[in-house]
């Protein structure tokens, strides 16, 4: 798998995290225990800097960077979803960010926010904890409900537990 440092911005990775082998993972990236980098993801912390909290899902196809002397910040257990982007960002503990969502510079989605699929969360806008938001730009429709955190919570245990198996599960065909 592709892991870079960058001059002197090296990635700090957990045990137990699975980084998938067309992952990028560049600079000043920090990532915690149990977490699943997917296929084709890239995280790229060249001048600024991305951390990725415990148990946290970023699946294939994401981008993630930070601006020069910026951060891009993942809480725990957050899914992120198909072929998103999060730019200089900070996502909360729980959060979903559906596939192909955008989560733009200086914007905040709180703990347990939902964004739908292909979201737009503009330059500085913040969705509060616990709301349903979709749209391009994102609005809010609704509260989360106990349904779906359930929900919710069984998927990020899938992909946890896929970080432990996938390494032995998985093997390339030659």
């Amino acid at each position: 798998m592709p892991i870079y440092c960058f001059k002197d911005r090296k990635p700090q990775i957990a045990t137990n995290t699975y980084i998938a082998p067309s992952a990028q993972i560049i600079g000043a990236v920090t990532i915690g225990k149990q977490c699943y980098i997917g296929h084709g993801a890239v995280l790229r912390a060249d001048y600024g800097t991305i951390i990725i909290g415990d148990g946290t899902a970023i699946e294939e196809g994401c981008i993630i960077h930070a601006r020069p002397q910026g951060i891009t910040q993942i809480g725990k257990e957050v899914t992120v979803g198909h072929g998103a982007m999060i730019h200089n960002a900070i996502i909360e503990d729980y959060a979903v960010i559906g596939m192909r969502s955008v989560i733009s510079d200086f914007s905040k989605v709180g703990t347990w926010a939902i964004i739908g699929e292909m979201g737009l969360v503009k330059n500085g806008q913040t969705v509060p904890p616990a709301k349903v938001a979709v749209g391009v730009p994102v609005k809010i429709i609704g509260d989360i409900s106990e349904e779906q955190k359930r929900f919710w919570a069984e998927g990020k245990k899938l992909y946890q537990n896929l970080s432990l198996r996938y390494p032995e599960w998985s093997k390339e065909i030659k």
